[in-house]
């Protein structure tokens, strides 16, 4: 006698409608059909958004980029190039240094009567992600050469001093003198008050600035707070590439001697008769009533 046992042959040929695996009475499924990728055009509009998403937040916070408009800054800079901001060190509470080329806002009207010409459409989207400066932004560019506690002073034709030591500055303007005597500002001896800073163009003689803005609420000096960003890099045209670091005139060790070395050099030379006279007073103390200790110092 044959025993059939669920899962006989008999067993299957009953279920033999289903997909394997299955119990008799169950659903067939359905195979699930595999999703089509969009199509390039479908993405397009989502990669656009995402790149001005992006170069909205570097332009923010990151780097921005500037034209040169005038040629105040010549040689270091022409008229026409692009340079590249550095707008994110100012986040963690950097402060501009000397030698360094900064852009900053319009202090007290530095650019009033400077005519504006107004943007295309094109223009505005650029300038609005960050590829060109708005035309609405009041921007300067000068080189930083004083900042908090810095003396700096100009007589005659120059040189130019900071802390009492005359600076080698190779990037004026060639022809150009470090100082100028105008008669109108090019002549002058300020103190850099805390949260400010002194700028000076290159083109010293073609170059309104700290200079020639002494009356105004500020009195030439550039608020910190003013400060966009640091000038990293000149990137156009092609054959104009190069970066912008501090140069070697502004060496902080030998400008900060007048102001931090001096004090503590007098600082030492104050200290030295102290520990020679506690050294003194203690061997007296140690040597009273001692006459071992006494008589080897007597023999001495």
């Amino acid at each position: 006698m044959t025993d059939h046992t669920p899962g006989s042959d008999d067993g299957g040929a009953a279920g033999g409608s289903g997909a394997a695996g299955e119990r008799p009475g169950d659903v067939p499924r359905t195979p699930k059909k595999a999703k089509k990728p969009r199509s390039f055009w479908k993405e397009l509009p989502l990669l656009i958004l995402i790149a001005l998403v992006l170069a909205l937040l570097i332009k923010t916070f990151l780097v921005q980029a500037f034209s040169i408009p005038s040629g105040s800054m010549q040689n270091t800079l022409q008229i026409g190039d692009r340079v590249l901001v550095d707008k994110l060190t100012p986040w963690f509470g950097s402060k501009p240094e000397r030698g360094e080329v900064i852009v900053f806002n319009d202090p007290d009207q530095w650019l009033e009567g400077e005519p504006t010409k107004p943007p295309n459409a094109a223009q505005k989207v650029l300038s609005w992600v960050g590829l060109m400066p708005s035309a609405d932004e009041k921007d300067l560019i000068k080189r930083v050469v004083g900042v908090s506690g810095d003396t700096v002073e100009c007589k005659g034709t120059g040189p130019l001093k900071v802390n009492g030591k005359a600076l080698n500055e190779p990037y004026v303007f060639p022809g150009n003198t470090p100082c100028s005597a105008d008669g109108v500002g090019g002549t002058f001896k300020v103190k850099v008050p805390e949260g400010k800073v002194w700028v000076m163009g290159d083109h010293r003689q073609d170059s309104l600035d700290s200079r020639y803005h002494q009356n105004d609420k500020n009195q030439g000096f550039v608020p910190v707070d003013n400060v966009v960003g640091r000038a990293i890099v000149v990137a156009w045209p092609p054959t104009h590439w190069s970066t912008l670091p501090v140069p070697d005139t502004f060496d902080q060790s030998g400008i900060n001697a007048a102001a931090n070395v001096a004090p503590g050099a007098l600082g030492l030379a104050g200290a030295v008769p102290l520990v020679l006279w506690r050294r003194r007073r203690t061997n007296r103390s140690v040597t009273e009533g001692n006459t071992r200790v006494s008589e080897v110092t007597s023999a001495r």
